[in-house]
């Protein structure tokens, strides 16, 4: 496995491997790599030949008060990770062979009614810096199928947009959300939580579950779902939101149905949690 973070030399191996017709299985992470990453990486082994994983902590992706010093940079522990999965390469560049000119960048942004909302309320110029940076990737290494999870439900639906309305040549690959023997969302942000927090935040999941459990006694009123459910959220969080959407569109939706978001985002100290379930 080679660790790469030149722009020219990782597109040179690239060229090689498509001129010995090799299909390119794009895993884009930020490190701090866990389960959930792991699940992505074996699912792109299954249906590429040559897989690479991009790390790359994004600074244009982060508000200025948001954790981009303290994000976890865990490289020399995800490189085994890495190894041990069989990765071919890691495209793991510095902020400045990404941005050589970050002060006049070209950015992409999303529309605004996949932004309005969820995520996008709290973290004003967090999608513009996540398409900005995915479409540098897909730039940069042409992979045929780019490999993502389901938990960051918004991101995953604007990457799609992305992909459609700029006719990307690159299949994106939806991926389960990867939980721990107790029913949290694995998450980088986990590590930031103590043991009390960590039990506290199964609440995310029991929230999900029971309007999960409603729908399937055929209440599709979601107002009423989405508040009763969410008493069980602990106390010590703050809830940020809890709201259904149209999965890929992220429209409203008058009532629930099939492939109907319910996302919930919640705050314990300066820890934010994420985490989704789609009916």
């Amino acid at each position: 496995m080679q660790i790469i973070s030149n722009i020219n030399e990782i597109r040179k191996i690239v060229k090689k491997w498509q001129k010995n017709d090799e299909t390119i299985g794009l895993v884009p992470t930020m490190g701090a790599l866990h389960l959930g990453h792991e699940s992505l990486v074996k699912k792109a082994k299954t249906q590429s030949s040559k897989v690479i994983v991009s790390i790359f902590v994004n600074p244009i992706q982060f508000a200025p008060n948001e954790d981009f010093e303290k994000y976890p940079r865990t490289l020399e522990k995800d490189s085994i990770i890495c190894q041990d999965n069989n990765v071919d390469v890691i495209f793991a560049p510095n902020a400045n062979e990404m941005y050589a000119d970050k002060n006049n960048l070209t950015i992409i942004v999303p529309p605004k009614n996949y932004q309005n909302k969820l995520c996008g309320l709290s973290r004003n110029g967090h999608f513009d810096g996540v398409a900005t940076v995915v479409a540098k990737l897909f730039n940069i290494i042409h992979p045929d199928k780019a490999f993502f999870g389901q938990k960051d439900a918004q991101q995953l639906a604007i990457i799609k947009k992305m992909v459609l309305d700029l006719n990307m040549p690159v299949e994106i690959v939806s991926c389960p959300i990867i939980r721990d023997e107790n029913g949290l969302a694995l998450s980088s942000r986990n590590s930031y939580l103590s043991a009390e927090q960590k039990i506290k935040a199964l609440s995310l999941n029991k929230v999900l579950q029971k309007i999960k459990e409603m729908y399937e006694k055929n209440e599709t009123n979601h107002e009423k779902v989405l508040k009763r459910a969410s008493i069980l959220l602990d106390e010590a969080f703050d809830m940020e939101y809890l709201e259904a959407y149209d999965a890929n569109t992220l429209e409203k939706i008058e009532k629930l149905r099939n492939n109907t978001l319910i996302a919930i985002a919640a705050k314990i100290g300066n820890v934010r949690l994420i985490d989704n379930i789609i009916l």
